[in-house]
Parts: C-alpha cells; structure tokens; sequence
C-alpha cells in the first residue's frame, strides 16, 4: 500500500508537470498531501511537511544567497572578459559553443560541487546562447550529464556514502571506476558534438528561412541582435571575492550556508554602498530567488511526507524483493540498471544508506563482493540530477529562465543515454562483472 502511494505520487507529480497541467510548486505539496491523506495520515500530515521544510532550509539558504551572490557579480560584470574570450576562440559556431561549454563544465565541476558549476557555466554561456540562437536548455543537459560523473571522484558525494554505507574504503569505489570515467566523459563530449551538430542545422535553417521572408517582403536580412556587454566593476576585486569564496566552500571553511550569506553581504556591499543603487540593481531578480526558495522549500515537504509516511522506505524494499532470482547470475548487471530508477524516486541518503546495504547483502549471496555492487551504482546518479527530490534542477530552471517539466523533458533522453553509456564502460573495463 505504502509504496504504491509513493510510486503513485512521484509518478503523478512527474506527468502533470512535464504535461505543464500544475506547476512544479503546487504540484510539490498537494500531489504527496493528497497521497498522504489516502493513506491515512492526515493527522500527522503537517509534522510531515515541516520536518522535510527543516531539512531543506539549509539548502534554500545556501543556494538563494549563492544565486544572489553570482547576480551581483553579474551585474558587475565580473564574467564580460570571460564571454569575450570565449567568443573569440568559439566564435558563433554552435558546435563549438556547446563542445567548449562540456568542456568548461568539466574543468569547474572537478571540485565536485555542481552548484557551483552550474552558476558559473549558466552565467557566463546563457548570454552567448541567447546571442547565438543556442537553445539554453542544452547548458542543463550537459551539466546533468558531466558534473554526475565527476562525483565518482573520491571527493564526491556518491562515492563517500557507499564507502561508509558498505564499510570499505573510497579507493576501491573509485579506483577501479577510474577508466569508466575516462570512457564516460568522452561519450558526454561526443553527445555535446551531436547536439551542436543538430543546433548549428536548425540555425543555419532558420536563417535561411527569415533571409527568404526578408527578400520576398523587399528588406534587408538582417543577423541576431547582437547583445550588450555589461560594464564592468570592480573587476579585480570581484575576481579574488570569488575565487576565494569558490575555495572556501570547497574546503568547508565554514558551513556552506554562512559562506554564501557572508559572500553576498561583502559583494552587495562594496559594489553598491548606495541602498537605493542596491534595491534597483537587485529588485529586477527577485522574482527568479523566490521561486527558488519556493521550490526548494516545496521539495522539502514533498520528500517530508514520503520520507516520514514510510513511503521511501516501502518503495525500495519492494523495487529490491522483486528482483527475479533468475537474475542471479547477472545481479551486478541488474543493480546498475535499477540503480537509476531508483535514485530518480529517492533521495540521495535513503538510497546509499538504506538501499545499498540490502543490494550488497543479496549481491554477496550471488558471490559479489561490496565493491562491485557499490560500481554498479555509481551511473544511477545520472537520473538523480533529474528528480523532483533534487534541489539543484530547480536553481539551474531558474537560472535558464525556464520551468522544470521543460528541463525534464529535454534533458531525460541524454540522461539515460549517458546512464548506459556508463554501466557498458563499465562492464568493459571489468568494474561490473558477471559472479
């Protein structure tokens, strides 16, 4: 029962939001309060939500004063030498753009904070995209693409949550996955060609469309507006302020909420001492902060009442008891498959700490040790990028001015191609085997 609620729940919330029938935030709280009340927990409905919102608000804090902060370096121009380097090297070729934009992920992502990539990748491409006539929506793609994977790295999240989960070292949850990686990171750059491939026709296309209505209406064609630069302002000082700020999240040097508040009141602050400077500058983006802080915070209740119905917790008991026995054989083949799924429906901690352990015990009962199974893992975090559990699809929506179900749409298919791309490298390299 309970985990039919669940399943029905993210299920429901999934098609009416990618058919754009609710938006993500109502859909957020009324579709798990309504499975909630199905389920006979209307008395404890409302604990429910709140603990999940108490969960979460850490992580409204951090990213609402993070997409503050990179807002005010924004308008400062902090990123206008950037883009014009880019654009230099680039130029307006689509193919470029997106492979150098992979590739730009790829460098700032190592640090294993995708966060943090997404605000630098999304600041500095989006104006270039919208110059070009690039559809934003592919700077989402490949970060959901590219920062998943370089979490395998001893410093990333999945790989530290198995070593502990499982009881064995990072190294042998890493090491061994090392060439999967190399081979997976390729397979994001050969998608990022096809799609600049795809883009550049279409471009190409409609060009030749508005030059053909041009010479049939008697005007001149004219080429895509070209965007304004931002002035820059204090430039230098802005560089250090980041890269500092940058270092102290990935160091911890304080709790990553303090860091991004502190941060933003020092950039606010010497940039535009003027409070009425400061209200003008910040007042045109408020409506982007809210929404972030909304969905977050919805989120928050939606993972509150399946995490605390019991839900969570009943939907990968019965995903893992209904693996076919006959399946024994190839169980490492079959983990791997399932772990994207199942991430999709569960939060990061409930899969590693609640999920894992029990693949691992029926892995060993097939011959398997820890560590593969924890390898078969591994490429599910893929889907998880795309999850109404995860809080960061709802900044980077933001960010490209765009609604979830959109992002959702787009960027499923690459997500479950980079996926199987990654369980057959693999399988190859040996880090998935057959018991």
């Amino acid at each position: 029962m309970l985990a039919a609620l669940g399943f029905g729940s993210i299920g429901l919330f999934t098609v009416l939001v990618m058919t754009r029938k609710i938006s993500a935030v109502a859909g957020l709280i009324l579709i798990p309060a309504v499975f909630g009340l199905i389920g006979g927990f209307g008395g404890t409905l409302g604990d429910m939500m709140v603990s999940g919102v108490v969960d979460t608000a850490p992580t409204a804090v951090l990213l609402t004063f993070a997409l503050l902060y990179f807002l005010v370096m924004t308008e400062c121009g902090l990123f206008e030498p950037l883009i014009r380097r880019i654009l230099a090297i680039v130029g307006e070729d689509p193919v470029r753009i997106v492979v150098g934009t992979a590739i730009l992920i790829m460098g700032i992502g190592l640090d294993g904070d995708g966060s943090t990539a997404a605000f630098v990748v999304i600041t500095s491409m989006y104006p270039i995209y919208r110059q070009v006539g690039i559809n934003p929506l592919i700077i989402a793609m490949l970060l959901g693409i590219i920062c998943p994977a370089l979490n395998w790295l001893p410093w990333g999240g999945p790989a530290a949550r198995m070593a502990v989960s499982l009881k064995i070292e990072v190294s042998d949850v890493v090491l061994p996955m090392l060439p999967a990686l190399v081979i997976t990171l390729a397979t994001a750059l050969a998608f990022a060609y096809i799609v600049g491939r795809r883009e550049r026709s279409k471009i190409e296309a409609r060009k030749a469309e508005a030059a053909l209505r041009a010479e049939e209406e008697g005007e001149e064609s004219t080429g895509g507006t070209p965007r304004t630069p931002i002035p820059t302002k204090n430039v230098w000082f802005n560089l250090v302020l980041t890269i500092a700020f940058i270092l102290s999240m990935a160091i911890e040097l304080l709790p990553l909420p303090a860091l991004a508040m502190i941060a933003f009141s020092i950039a606010v602050t010497v940039n535009w001492p003027n409070l009425r400077v400061q209200d003008e500058k910040l007042k045109p983006h408020m409506g982007a902060v809210v929404m972030v802080i909304s969905l977050i915070l919805a989120a928050g209740a939606f993972s509150g009442i399946l995490n605390d119905s019991g839900m969570v917790k009943a939907m990968s008991d019965a995903l893992v008891a209904h693996l076919p026995d006959a399946w024994g054989g190839g169980f490492a083949f079959v983990t791997a498959l399932v772990s994207g799924p199942l991430l999709f429906i569960l939060s990061n901690d409930s899969f590693y700490f609640g999920v894992v352990p029990i693949l691992a015990q029926t892995g060993a009962a097939y011959g398997l040790p820890p560590e593969v199974i924890a390898h078969s893992v591994l490429p599910g975090i893929f889907l998880h990028t795309l999850s109404p559990l995860s809080a960061p699809i709802y900044l980077v929506a933001s960010l490209l001015r765009t609604d979830f179900g959109s992002l959702q749409r787009y960027a499923l298919r690459w997500s479950i191609g980079i996926t199987l791309a990654a369980i057959v490298a693999a399988a190859i390299t040996g880090a998935v085997y057959v018991a």
